[in-house]
């Protein structure tokens, strides 16, 4: 692996209570923006690289919400700019995970992810693929009803034409399984 080429991680989270998780691998990109990548703040360098993938709608702030939730409305891309971040992907019994600045994960709508633990200087930028708008469905507060819609909400959503680190196609998304198992 050449230096300074990010490390990408996949993993996969499969439906769980009234959490939908997604047939789309969650990506961890490891080292996926550089701040000499752009120059200057790494902050400014991890939005830059978002924006020019057309990954919008950005944010920058603390991080993740303390509780378990989810978007049905689109995906997420979260980009570490300083400080370190424990996040739960996948829900309850979900994998752990610590990010460091430099880190990118990019989470499939239904995806469940919440904080565990950050350090005070923790800072984040996020984004959404053509900048959609954003919902939010907390993992302990979902009727049976609004699981249901949820889900085929998500169905429907497109694949992002570009990965926000890469900018290549989303090839590991659109060769994902068709089904995944929810039973309806």
């Amino acid at each position: 692996m050449a230096e300074g080429k990010p490390r990408l991680e996949t993993l996969h989270f499969g439906p769980g209570g009234r959490v939908p998780n997604s047939r789309f691998p969650v990506l961890l990109y490891r080292g996926g923006v550089s701040p000499s990548v752009e120059g200057g703040d790494l902050a400014d360098a991890i939005e830059a690289t978002f924006r020019r993938h057309d990954w919008l709608n950005n944010w920058r702030e603390l991080g993740v919400y303390d509780y378990y939730h989810y978007h049905s409305t689109t995906h997420e891309v979260l980009g570490m700019a300083r400080g370190r971040i424990q996040l739960r992907l996948g829900g309850e019994g979900g994998k752990i995970v610590d990010l460091a600045p430099g880190d990118v994960v990019v989470l499939p709508a239904g995806t469940s992810h919440t904080r565990l633990d950050c350090s005070a200087d923790s800072w984040m930028v996020g984004g959404y693929p053509e900048g959609r708008d954003w919902d939010l469905i907390r993992d302990d507060r979902v009727s049976e009803a609004e699981f249901r819609a949820a889900v085929k909400l998500i169905g429907s959503l497109p694949i992002p034409a570009r990965d926000p680190v890469t900018g290549e196609p989303m090839t590991l998304w659109r060769d994902a399984p068709r089904t995944y198992g929810i039973p309806f």
